[in-house]
């Protein structure tokens, strides 16, 4: 029998975030932002279609994609979706988008 040495989960060194869980995980910067923006985008899009109750039979229809598709959107297959048709999806749905740069 071979003993092995278990790693620790607590080793006491804590991280703090930047901020964006991409960067965090090593992605460049403007990457990470779009990753961000995109992400959010969907968890957005994924509580309105939740809130209106619509199924996603009927969340397909009214977004102009196939049910597949919101499949994907609701289990935040992210990189299935780019930025644009992101925004183009929030407004199909209702939504009004604004972007907000901040220095």
């Amino acid at each position: 029998m071979i003993k092995t040495k278990k790693a620790r989960l607590d080793d006491g060194h804590i991280t703090e975030s930047s901020g964006n869980i991409f960067v965090d995980l090593g992605f460049e910067k403007a990457e990470a932002e779009v990753m961000l923006m995109r992400t959010d985008l969907m968890i957005t899009l994924r509580r309105h279609i939740e809130a209106q109750g619509w199924t996603q039979k009927e969340a397909a229809k009214i977004l102009g994609i196939t049910q597949p598709r919101v499949s994907k959107l609701l289990r935040r297959k992210f990189d299935e979706f780019s930025l644009d048709m992101l925004v183009t999806l929030a407004v199909k749905a209702g939504l009004r988008a604004e972007l907000k740069l901040a220095a």
